[in-house]
């Protein structure tokens, strides 16, 4: 697919005027405190697996509602003291699959606490083992306008507070050092980034890799892709809903949680991608108001972005936060 967005240089100065809730700090506020009356009830249970060089934990803690929520817990094998660590968020569809799919940051030497995403992982790579036990009305096929009439029942509200309490999770165990940690995730997991960044005062860093979840109304419009395209679809069958719809988008939109984000910041996309257009990323990276954020560009790539060249952009970029 050639170059179908704006050129680079438009979209480095990119900035859509998107409308913001007045009451968006509100809704955050009073959702997190509602999550909070429930304990986190962090599990960490001893996995065996054939991997020499880790330790595996299977772990479950208490996310939206208090329902639970898996996940995984990477060591370097026989860490005894408190290590930085890196919670990182999945892709669009996928769960948080096998021990082994998980290595790269505790090899790097970092604890690695990877968030299973409720309600999806039914690809056969990456299996899930969270439920969703909370219903909705009328919705497209996927997950984006499931609850969508509403902003408190919408999905995405479930999975960000998932990924708040995710890096509460984190934090209680006695061998990350709560002080030092930092959120990543590519696509969805990149847009789940992008909302703890700004939901959560204290990361030492975030990478949000092509991320999926910014700028709703261009990426609905732009792109006959899915997973945005589900939001045509819905409102192809439901004429009139458009502004009940993408007024409750507003609140889990990556943009105004970008205006938010204070953490030095890493971001990548890729100027062929049509499932994440680069002009959605832009308008993240561009409203992004931490200290420091950088953009590494893909000329030539679709969604798959810098792939494992962009692992080693991670590598050689975050440890200057994780180990401060």
């Amino acid at each position: 697919m050639p170059h179908f967005d704006l050129p680079l240089d438009e979209l480095r100065t990119y900035r859509p005027d998107l409308p913001e809730p007045d009451d968006f700090d509100e809704f955050w506020a009073k959702t997190l405190t509602e999550a909070r009356r429930h304990d986190i009830a962090a599990r960490f249970v001893p996995v065996d697996v054939p991997l020499a060089g880790v330790d595996v934990f299977d772990v479950t803690f208490a996310g939206f509602g208090g329902h639970p929520v898996k996940g995984w817990l990477v060591l370097p094998a026989g860490t005894t003291e408190p290590i930085p660590a890196v919670v990182e968020y999945i892709g669009y569809g996928h769960g948080r699959g096998l021990p082994h799919m998980h290595l790269l940051w505790a090899t790097a030497g970092y604890a690695h606490f990877v968030m299973d995403t409720r309600g999806q992982g039914s690809n056969a790579d990456a299996q899930g083992d969270t439920a969703d036990p909370v219903g909705s009305g009328p919705s497209a096929p996927g997950f984006m306008t499931r609850g969508v009439e509403d902003p408190h029942d919408y999905y995405y509200r479930r999975v960000f507070t998932d990924a708040v309490r995710a890096v509460e999770a984190a934090r209680s165990h006695p061998l990350i050092d709560a002080t030092r940690v930092a959120a990543i995730g590519e696509s969805q997991g990149g847009g789940i980034t992008l909302a703890v960044g700004g939901l959560v005062p204290d990361l030492v860093a975030i990478v949000s890799d092509v991320p999926f979840l910014c700028d709703f109304p261009r990426g609905a419009t732009l792109t006959d892709k899915l997973p945005y395209r589900e939001i045509a679809f819905y409102l192809k069958a439901r004429r009139g809903h458009e502004d009940r719809t993408f007024r409750t988008l507003s609140y889990f939109d990556g943009v105004h949680f970008a205006a938010r984000g204070r953490a030095p910041a890493l971001f990548s996309t890729a100027l062929e991608d049509q499932t994440c257009p680069p002009s959605t990323v832009f308008a993240a990276f561009n409203a992004y108001t931490g200290r420091e954020r950088a953009m590494e560009v893909y000329r030539f790539n679709g969604h798959e972005g810098g792939g494992f060249y962009q692992k080693g952009v991670q590598l050689r970029w975050l440890p200057q936060y994780l180990n401060g």
